[in-house]
């Protein structure tokens, strides 16, 4: 394939990066509900990872305003109590021995 210097055809990439950038989630932490992006963004995890606990059972609650899923401010902070206590309620696996 010929170089776009004899083509004529403009690079996809210039010398100061892609031609195009994603923008950044810009995420509230006081918002009284946020999207699936924000929530994972602002608890640390993937999309992914929120869509394996949605299948399994044990993610947040969710709310469908129009075509959007939304999580509100209550249900984050009532799911991260319950992890919380599940990891209380469960004894470290590999917890050093004090003997």
């Amino acid at each position: 394939m010929a170089r776009g210097e004899v083509t004529g055809k403009k690079p996809a990439y210039t010398s100061d990066g892609p031609k195009y950038t994603r923008r950044p989630v810009s995420a509230d932490a006081n918002s009284l509900a946020m999207s699936i992006r924000e929530f994972c963004r602002l608890h640390g995890i993937s999309e992914d990872q929120f869509y394996k606990m949605a299948r399994e059972g044990w993610g947040p609650v969710t709310m469908k305003v129009g075509s959007r899923t939304l999580i509100s401010h209550e249900a984050a902070a009532e799911w991260r109590r319950e992890c919380e206590a599940d990891r209380r309620d469960k004894p470290e696996e590999h917890a050093p021995s004090h003997t």
